[in-house]
């Protein structure tokens, strides 16, 4: 089931340095700092919830709002390109 297109899309923090890409079709790919796909899995959407659990099995979870992402402790913002 494709996850919420509301939220695809490149979520970063202020520093960069960890980049998530929440793709459409329900999975996701983690980069830190100079390391690609340091962390791939699926993710599901409910309202303004999100759930993660990675390729390894390991979970995480976080909330978006007023257009921030809050996941584990990390404050993550849309990348739009710019």
């Amino acid at each position: 089931m494709p996850a919420n297109t509301d939220y695809t899309g490149m979520w970063v923090t202020s520093d960069g340095y960890i980049r998530h890409e929440l793709l459409p079709n329900g999975r996701y790919d983690e980069a830190r700092g100079n390391r690609q796909s340091a962390y791939q899995g699926r993710y599901t959407i409910t309202g303004n919830h999100i759930d993660y659990i990675d390729d390894t099995g390991f979970t995480a979870d976080g909330d978006f709002r007023d257009g921030i992402l809050y996941h584990a402790g990390m404050i993550l913002y849309r990348d739009t390109g710019d």
